[in-house]
């Protein structure tokens, strides 16, 4: 089976790293058996440090996810460390797996350690973070969040100046905090981890790589299982009935 997964910048992206740099980077880490396809919004931010962003995006968002679904995605990321959308994502789409990096990673940390810390670009969205690290039932294993007062827009700006600061404060995590493990707390900072782990001696998670190959596992249980979210309970979907006579039915009418 062709386990198709659909990579979606949650914001309008005009940077071509952003594009063709990490799709390469995902080719790299892509099991034989899976395409993957990178899109972004075509309008709105081009990042998510404010909550009014997130809400902003988040219609366009659920539309590219629904599109995906229609076109036979067996699963979706949405590329920002805050899971934009996630829990609305699982409860409207009925076949397409949905990952969020921030719960992937934080997965992938607790069968490698009992306490992480994240590293962050700047405090502002630690709070935003905190939230899902207590909904996801993982913030009791949290050791510190970092911050290396760097906008999202500059992490590959300054490749070495960025990597020295991540190091720095991936340093401070594991000698003053206690961090056994490191997640990157951002999916700019993708291709970074590889240096840091050679060079602080702990696992340093990639969120993308860990919500990738996360959105793979999700692909093979879904089609092979069933195993999706369920329809009861809280992720209980609206009805399409009601959707449809109210004019809120999902349409992906926007430019990929």
């Amino acid at each position: 089976m062709i386990k198709r997964i659909m990579y979606i910048h949650p914001v309008r992206v005009t940077d071509p790293l952003f594009r063709d740099e990490l799709l390469s980077f995902l080719r790299a880490e892509m099991d034989p058996d899976v395409e993957v396809e990178v899109t972004s919004l075509s309008r709105g931010p081009l990042h998510l440090r404010y909550r009014y962003y997130e809400a902003l995006v988040l219609p366009d968002v659920l539309n590219r996810l629904k599109a995906a679904e229609d076109r036979g995605f067996h699963a979706s990321i949405i590329g920002c460390f805050f899971d934009v959308g996630l829990q609305e994502a699982r409860e409207l789409l009925h076949r397409l797996a949905v990952v969020g990096p921030c719960q992937a990673s934080v997965q992938i940390a607790s069968t490698l350690c009992r306490r992480f810390s994240i590293i962050v670009g700047s405090g502002k969205g630690i709070p935003r973070i905190e939230e899902n690290l207590r909904a996801y039932g993982a913030h009791h294993l949290l050791a510190s969040f970092r911050a290396v007062d760097l906008p999202v827009l500059e992490l590959h700006q300054n490749r070495a100046d960025a990597v020295r600061r991540l190091r720095e404060a991936g340093r401070a995590a594991v000698a003053q905090d206690g961090a056994e493990a490191l997640i990157l707390g951002c999916t700019a900072t993708f291709g970074y981890w590889r240096e840091l782990q050679a060079e602080l001696g702990v696992p340093v998670i990639d969120p993308i790589i860990a919500s990738f190959k996360w959105a793979e596992l999700a692909a093979g249980l879904s089609e092979r299982y069933q195993w999706l979210p369920g329809r009861i309970g809280a992720y209980e979907p609206p009805p399409e009935s009601e959707m449809g006579a109210w004019g809120l039915l999902p349409a992906d009418d926007l430019e990929p």
